[in-house]
C-alpha cells in the first residue's frame, strides 16, 4: 500500500508523478496543497480524480513556497526530507505547466 500520486495531460498523457508509502507522514501534505484532501484515504488515494485549474495549482505552488525554504531544504543531515520537498516541487511545476498550457490537470491519488 501506498500513495501513487500521478497527473495527466488532455491526451491522457503522465506528466506528473509522486509516490509516498502508507505511513509517510509527508503524504497528506500534498493533498492538502492541492486542496484535494477529500481523496486521502490514509493508507493510501481514494481511487479518485480531480481536475484541477491553474488557479488552483498556482495557488498549491504558493502554499508550497511558504511552507519550505529551498536553501534551508538542503543543508543539514535529512537529505531523504530534501528528496521529498523536491519531488512534491517537481509535481506541482509539472502540473502548473500543463495547467498554463491547457487550462486543467487531472490528477490520479491511488
Amino acid at each position: 500500500m501506498g500513495h501513487d500520486i500521478s497527473s495527466y495531460n488532455k491526451e491522457g498523457q503522465e506528466v506528473g508523478y509522486v509516490r509516498f508509502t502508507m505511513g509517510d507522514s509527508v503524504a497528506p501534505l500534498l493533498y492538502d496543497l492541492l486542496d484535494s484532501n477529500e481523496y486521502y484515504a490514509g493508507v493510501s488515494g481514494s481511487g479518485g480524480v480531480a481536475t484541477l485549474t491553474s488557479d488552483q495549482v498556482e495557488n498549491a505552488m504558493k502554499r508550497y513556497n511558504q511552507l519550505y525554504d529551498k536553501e534551508l531544504s538542503k543543508k543539514g543531515s535529512d537529505d531523504f526530507r530534501a528528496w521529498q520537498q523536491d519531488e512534491i516541487m517537481k509535481f506541482i511545476s509539472n502540473c502548473l505547466k500543463t495547467t498554463r498550457e491547457e487550462g486543467a490537470v487531472r490528477v490520479f491519488f491511488g
